[in-house]
């Protein structure tokens, strides 16, 4: 998988505030508008929602600042999952954050602790000179900073309430987290991709993420009407931020599952094959969605995440069962 490798878009803070002390903060991972980490602030105290990697964390100091907080305000640090793009930066940032304690599925708390697997993983998946470019040296966390939790978690952050509960159709490590206040779902990947850039007058354009190893269609439309079953107002993903227009979106995350599944079948889990059928596909969709970027703009948005799809879809074709 080969990925530009001028690999930090974003050196400056670029931030977009919500209301109900929620911010987006560009990660700066790739490309702008591609990678969020959200800050909740409540009554004085903080949290972030996944880190972006460790040329990130820079950027997130800077948006405590924005906010008039101090490092020392900062109580959790929330990982949806731990794919490096969400999560690549957690350590350092918690050695930036001294009272801050790491939120992270039962799964994924060891590779945190000890990162040397993850790190192995993703090596594979990029290679040896992408990873470095884009990740660096993932930092561990000590054990005692680290919670893991359980699906229903409540937890509350100067009495804001949040519940985290399991989506594991993505990754068998991937949690959401409910925010009852603002009627907000914040889903890392489970409910999909969604870039600023193809919106268009008929509304956001979003697309599923099978992204290697541990992509389950089943559980992935459960995870979606698990989202729905919160009745949230807005959801803020990952990549990138806030969506609204929730029922048509979830109708079109189910449609999609499904099409990646038959374009994985029919292609028979041929990862160049499927790639191909992919980049159709979605431009296809996008161009009915009213996108009027042409292909090598839609190559440049898509592409990266074509590839992971691809080969996510490529491996769930050769180990199902």
């Amino acid at each position: 998988m080969q990925v530009e490798s001028g690999v930090n878009a974003v050196h400056v803070l670029t931030t977009v505030e919500f209301g109900h002390g929620i911010t987006a903060v560009d990660t700066g991972y790739i490309r702008p508008q591609l990678d969020a980490s959200h800050l909740i602030v409540e009554n004085g105290r903080a949290a972030f929602v996944d880190t972006g990697t460790n040329h990130s964390v820079g950027l997130l100091l800077q948006a405590l600042q924005q906010q008039d907080l101090d490092v020392g305000d900062v109580e959790y640090v929330f990982l949806t999952h731990i794919h490096l793009d969400h999560a690549g930066g957690a350590g350092k940032l918690m050695r930036a954050l001294p009272n801050a304690q790491l939120v992270v599925h039962p799964r994924g708390a060891r590779h945190m602790i000890d990162p040397a697997k993850l790190i192995r993983g993703a090596r594979e998946v990029y290679g040896e000179e992408t990873y470095d470019a884009l990740y660096g040296e993932v930092m561990p966390i000590p054990e005692n900073r680290v919670l893991a939790v359980e699906d229903g978690r409540d937890i509350d952050l100067a009495g804001r309430e949040f519940r985290c509960f399991f989506t594991e159709g993505h990754a068998r490590h991937h949690y959401c987290l409910h925010d009852f206040e603002s009627g907000s779902v914040f889903t890392g990947d489970s409910f999909g991709l969604s870039y600023r850039e193809l919106d268009t007058a008929a509304g956001e354009f979003i697309f599923p993420t099978t992204t290697p190893v541990d992509f389950d269609p089943a559980e992935a439309h459960r995870s979606i009407d698990r989202i729905m079953a919160c009745e949230p107002r807005q959801l803020f993903l990952t990549h990138f931020s806030r969506v609204l227009d929730l029922p048509r979106l979830a109708e079109e995350m189910h449609r999609g599952i499904d099409d990646f599944v038959q374009i994985a079948e029919r292609h028979a889990g041929r990862s160049d094959d499927i790639r191909t059928a992919m980049y159709r596909y979605l431009a296809g969709r996008a161009r009915d969605h009213g996108v009027e970027a042409g292909d090598d703009r839609l190559h440049e948005i898509l592409d990266m995440d074509i590839g992971l799809n691809a080969m996510g879809l490529s491996h769930w074709v050769e180990h199902r069962g």
